[in-house]
């Protein structure tokens, strides 16, 4: 406790600092806001650790005659742990080091549950692969719902040994390579199994929780996503791992819907698809310190798809690396939406290798063919500072709206230098319907972006209320 309450203050020093020094720009409620939540959010990180460990307040699946053989069925044994759990302000459920635990689809649930309860992670969850343990199907594998104050930590494992969902259905298959095959289980690829539900389950999710704390564990090899939020609230991230091979299809690091106060920091993402995803909902959500790639790159979006409406706002991201990835920070909608993404900062952002490293695509379409439409989510007060590196095709994209352009887009300190170990020749930088300004000169230059506002500001004017 004592270095976590280090690293806070720490954390907290240097976003006021970095705060003064962007004080110049239009917008940067992005990190103002963050104070003040952040200040929430430590106080919920020290209400999760009980203060005391006993025999009363204490249990171990082995207890509740889990084998931890990786071959016999433990999710029973699970389920009554969490049971007790449940009944005890500041308990602990231990799962072990050492020890293997095959658990099949399992919710550890509120809202009768008691507050502070710590998830103590140290051995191995993994997933079954066999079809009769999925049943119909699922949306997720291991699910946290309706509790308050509750922490997962610990040096521990989540498996959702994936392989055999990623080759399903057609999907692409992940060959490793003679090192990975030598060295390393985490790649293994298994034979696919066709009797598998359609559905691929998230690995672990929270739903409808406040004070959620996940530190330490890694999780690997997501049958799709790794780990989500779905409508919580002050949410801690830090120090986890996320692992699975580059081309596994949907398996995104961490994906956020509909909440609200969440800082992610301290991590390694590595996945097939985005780092981080930011969807419906979200706002004061704070990224800082990630190692991310291969990956698709970190995401607001996509947004506004079937005409819905998106609501996205306040969210920074800085003092992170991407490499060998798809793109670095993008956002992305779908035509026909409504609603807005607005204040938004990305900076201090380092990229190697990547293929486009900032891109605006209001036109995103993923796979099929998607028709033309006046309406959009409104993209506004969008800031990139200090982001430097390599890019493989193109160093900037904005693609927006004809009818609801973007605005408010600045560029600061941009040095983006085409990779020497590719061969295919870049793009220039690209923009449509993009209105901001130039902090400073780019390398290479952005020529493309208008300055001060459309002509038709206030078009669709609805379109943006949020």
């Amino acid at each position: 406790m004592k270095s976590m309450k280090i690293c806070t203050f720490t954390t907290l020093m240097i976003v006021i600092v970095f705060c003064v020094l962007c004080s110049s720009f239009e917008s940067c409620s992005a990190i103002r806001g963050y104070n003040h939540h952040f200040r929430k959010l430590k106080a919920t990180s020290s209400a999760a650790s009980p203060s005391s460990s006993n025999d009363n307040n204490t249990f171990n699946v082995l207890d509740y005659g889990a084998k931890g053989d990786g071959k016999a069925d433990d999710t029973k044994a699970f389920e009554d742990a969490w049971a007790d759990t449940c009944k005890t302000e500041g308990s602990t459920m231990i799962v072990p080091s050492g020890s293997e635990f095959l658990v099949k689809p399992i919710s550890f649930s509120g809202p009768n549950c008691e507050q502070n309860i710590v998830f103590q992670l140290d051995g191995k969850i993994i997933a079954p692969t066999d079809s009769e343990s999925w049943g119909s199907g699922t949306l997720q594998w291991m699910e946290f719902t309706k509790l308050n104050k509750i922490t997962i930590k610990g040096k521990g494992v989540i498996d959702g040994q994936g392989s055999v969902w990623w080759n399903n259905n057609d999907s692409p298959t992940y060959i490793p390579t003679e090192e990975e095959s030598t060295t390393s289980s985490q790649y293994s690829v298994q034979a696919s199994n066709e009797n598998l539900p359609s559905q691929k389950p998230t690995a672990l999710r929270f739903y409808g929780s406040d004070g959620v704390t996940v530190a330490g564990i890694t999780i690997q090899n997501s049958q799709q996503t790794h780990l989500k939020f779905d409508s919580c609230t002050n949410v801690q991230v830090f120090d986890i791992n996320v692992l699975s091979p580059a081309d596994s299809p949907n398996t995104d690091g961490i994906h956020l819907q509909n909440s609200q106060t969440v800082l992610i920091y301290s991590s390694t993402l590595a996945c097939g698809d985005d780092c981080v995803s930011i969807q419906n909902g979200c706002s004061n959500i704070f990224i800082h310190d990630l190692s991310c790639g291969p990956s698709h790159g970190i995401s607001i979006g996509g947004l506004g798809k079937d005409g819905t409406k998106a609501c996205v706002s306040n969210v920074t991201v800085r003092d992170t690396s991407l490499q060998n990835s798809l793109t670095a920070v993008r956002i992305k909608t779908w035509q026909g939406g409504s609603g807005s993404v607005q204040d938004v900062m990305f900076s201090n952002i380092q990229v190697s290798d990547v293929e486009t490293p900032i891109m605006i695509d209001q036109y995103y379409c993923d796979g099929g063919k998607c028709k033309n439409d006046t309406s959009s989510v409104a993209v506004s007060a969008i800031h990139y500072v200090n982001i430097k590196g390599t890019y493989t095709k193109e160093p900037l994209h904005f693609a927006c709206s004809d009818n609801i352009p973007c605005t408010g887009l600045t560029l600061d300190t941009i040095n983006l230098q085409e990779s020497t170990t590719q061969n295919a020749k870049s793009d220039s930088p690209f923009c449509w319907q993009a209105y901001g300004e130039l902090k400073t000169k780019t390398v290479p230059p952005v020529t493309c972006l208008d300055s001060g506002n459309p002509p038709n500001k206030g078009i669709n004017s609805n379109s943006d209320s949020c």
